[in-house]
């Protein structure tokens, strides 16, 4: 019985969508879901990415699961709106690339961003007494200026970060690294300059890319269907989306997306991002 389900399955290919910025929850259910397209044994995986970035390690993880499903899974990844950085770094796990001409892509860099309130602290009479074990304990603290060793400390740090992701662009597109920096300096580009640059390998809709999956292994474009990993939505998130309040409560889904950044900026707030915020 379970052979028969799986042979089902050889005739389907997956989808994932990567939606949103990527963080913590973003990697537990892609990791997941591509666990579940290697048990199955889909023969191809349309990866639709509508990501600004996110974090780098779990954008890195993403990208080293890709790369390993990669073995056995043609993978095809897509960009909607926007896939960039974050989402150009998980992009980079897939064969094959397809983009609109208008999508918005690049933003190849990292950055990481505290914030110092000194100034306000000491207007209200507040302050902090730190007792730490060594000088950089609390570094990117929100009450004091970086001091210069503390600069070096994290500049080396984007620097590291930086070269990780400029290699992983150099590899996965056969670019030299020399080649990738020439735009790899934080800049957006559309999808059809992203094919010019080689980053993206042809400009289409998602259907194009789901037809070559399709193409790649052997199935036919209009038989074949697609398997959709559905990502889990909170009770919240279901009362709040825009079908079921049907504009009832315009206001209520962008303040629920702007919620939703501020809880994702406080939770990353000093650690290096991969992440472009339009």
């Amino acid at each position: 019985m379970v052979r028969l389900f799986k042979r089902g399955l050889r005739k389907q290919i997956a989808r994932i969508e990567v939606k949103g910025a990527i963080a913590g929850g973003t990697r537990k259910r892609v990791l997941e879901n591509l666990k579940v397209v290697e048990e199955r044994e889909f023969p191809a995986l349309l990866l639709r990415i509508d990501s600004p970035g996110g974090t780098v390690g779990d954008s890195q993880e993403i990208y080293e699961a890709l790369k390993r499903l990669g073995q056995k899974t043609k993978i095809i990844a897509s960009y909607g709106n926007i896939s960039a950085s974050g989402g150009v770094y998980i992009g980079m796990g897939a064969q094959h690339i397809v983009a609109n001409p208008g999508t918005i892509t690049g933003s190849i860099g990292v950055i990481l961003r505290g914030n110092n309130i000194e100034r306000l602290l000491e207007k209200v009479g507040v302050s902090f007494k730190v007792i730490k074990s060594g000088p950089y304990k609390d570094i990117l603290s929100f009450d004091r200026e970086l001091t210069e060793p503390e600069q070096k400390i994290l500049q080396d740090l984007i620097d590291i970060s930086y070269s990780q992701f400029v290699r992983t662009v150099a590899e996965s597109r056969n670019l030299s690294e020399e080649t990738v920096r020439t735009f790899a300096d934080g800049r957006i580009f559309t999808g059809q300059q992203a094919v010019e640059l080689g980053v993206v390998d042809r400009l289409g809709t998602e259907e194009d890319a789901r037809r070559w999956a399709c193409e790649l292994v052997n199935l036919d474009p209009e038989k074949t269907k697609t398997y959709n990993f559905e990502e889990k939505k909170s009770l919240v998130n279901r009362f709040t989306s825009n079908d079921r309040l049907d504009g009832l409560i315009g206001a209520l889904p962008p303040l629920v997306v702007g919620m939703d950044w501020l809880e994702f900026e406080l939770e990353t707030c000093g650690l290096p991002l991969w992440l472009y915020r339009p």
